[in-house]
């Protein structure tokens, strides 16, 4: 079986000193990539996220990643969706979690992208599968495991 294609459109709305590299997105969104896809992956500022939050989830405050599903799944058909990552929360997560914001982003790029190929945490089995999914990715990718009680 081929490797799974991604075509990943990045774009930044936030300056480029405090954000990983494109091909820092690019390696950790294929990390966790199952089939083919078409992906806009956005970096924001808090203003844009907490616009994006409010409108499309009634929540009035800025999180950390939002991803938007489009389309159906379709045999053949690639993913298709965005994926929202909001700097300022991202910073913020990382420094109270004593993490890198490297790695943080790297979370959130897999978090965002397993829920654009249908997983989700809305019950604790659901969180459970998500979560391993992650861990094992993270520590794959050579970072700590995002769930472990000190990393």
């Amino acid at each position: 079986m081929a490797d799974p294609k991604l075509d990943l459109n990045l774009q930044f709305a936030v300056k480029k000193s405090r954000r990983p590299r494109r091909s820092d997105f690019r390696r950790w969104a294929k990390a966790v990539l199952l089939g083919d896809a078409e992906v806009g992956l956005r970096v924001v500022d808090e203003e844009e996220g907490r616009t994006l939050n409010r409108d499309y989830r009634g929540k009035d405050y800025a999180t950390n990643v939002l991803t938007f599903v489009y389309g159906s799944a379709t045999i053949g058909a690639p993913l298709s969706g965005d994926i929202v990552i909001c700097a300022p929360v991202v910073a913020r997560e990382a420094e109270a979690q004593g993490i890198t914001l490297k790695a943080h982003y790297a979370h959130l790029t897999l978090h965002g992208m397993l829920h654009l190929q249908g997983y989700d945490h809305e019950t604790d089995a659901e969180a459970v599968t998500m979560e391993a999914i992650e861990s094992f990715i993270m520590r794959r990718l050579g970072y700590s495991d995002p769930y472990a009680a000190n990393s």
